[in-house]
């Protein structure tokens, strides 16, 4: 018998002893609450695949007679939602760069050198943290007015990239005290820059947190609503959320199609997610088995 083949048995082993000792109330708590975290999709997709004369006389939670695709269609083409998408793209891809740059770059500076406001600014992200988002639209706005961003991609890529940089600086400082500190004095004795230490050493050593950052940071910045309500006014300027948003009509709303336009623009969220699946789980899990 190998040794990989041990292994797989004690893991086995291991694994039916924890389900052995797990409740089947907590089991059955877990199963209901998934369970019904799921009824808003399936809602979603018997809306999605029906038309609006359908729902409206056999009603939501039931069997579509009439099975089409045109709402899909319809989304892609007639509510210019082609245009919605590149705009989240346009706003999501330079926010999401700046903040993972700028934060491993922040992280790195308050683990690796020794200065007095170095606590300070880590308790300023944290108390950032804590601060509702929502009392600082009227400031926001007035500030983007006087800059002359307002109604433009960058007052949304300037404000999540502003706003994000306080969390992913927070969460990269705890990844990089991990690290053990002799790698970067090893690199100062072979005469190493400081830059070719973040580059070369911490940088590299970062992209699991890095990845798991990404993800998140992606999919808040993508499914953003309120600050691009704001923000930005003209239809050709705005994501897909407030971009969808504006297919509501004044009497009555083609729900329909707003949900298949709804599914199709959380394809991207699901892609780079599952594209980075093993990353974020990885960076979530470094350090916690560190006492």
């Amino acid at each position: 018998m190998s040794l990989a083949q041990p292994a797989q048995v004690s893991k086995v082993v291991r694994e039916k002893k924890i389900r052995k000792g797990v409740h089947p109330a907590i089991i059955f708590v877990v199963w209901f609450f998934a369970l019904l975290w799921l009824v808003p999709i399936v809602g979603a997709f018997l809306t999605a695949f029906r038309t609006f004369d359908d729902l409206n006389e056999f009603g939501l939670f039931s069997i579509p007679h009439v099975f089409t695709l045109d709402n899909f269609t319809r989304a892609w083409n007639t509510a210019n939602l082609g245009q919605f998408m590149l705009n989240s793209f346009i706003i999501t891809i330079p926010s999401l760069t700046a903040c993972v740059l700028l934060s491993s770059m922040c992280a790195y500076a308050l683990v690796r050198f020794r200065f007095g406001l170095a606590r300070p600014l880590y308790m300023m992200f944290v108390a950032g943290l804590m601060l509702p988002f929502q009392m600082l639209l009227l400031p926001v706005f007035k500030l983007s007015s006087q800059l002359h961003i307002y109604n433009t991609y960058w007052s949304l890529i300037l404000i999540h990239t502003a706003f994000q940089l306080g969390f992913c600086s927070f969460v990269l400082r705890n990844f990089m005290r991990t690290v053990p500190p002799s790698l970067f004095e090893s690199a100062v004795i072979d005469g190493a820059t400081e830059w070719v230490i973040f580059r070369r050493i911490a940088f590299p050593l970062m992209l699991p947190g890095l990845a798991a950052l990404a993800t998140l940071e992606f999919t808040w910045i993508f499914n953003d609503f309120l600050w691009a309500l704001v923000l930005i006014q003209d239809t050709h300027l705005k994501p897909v959320t407030t971009g969808l948003a504006n297919l509501r009509g004044q009497f009555t709303t083609d729900y329909p199609l707003i949900v298949a336009g709804s599914l199709v623009a959380t394809i991207p969220t699901l892609i780079v997610f599952f594209g980075l699946q093993r990353y974020f789980i990885q960076g979530l899990t470094v350090g916690a088995t560190k006492g």
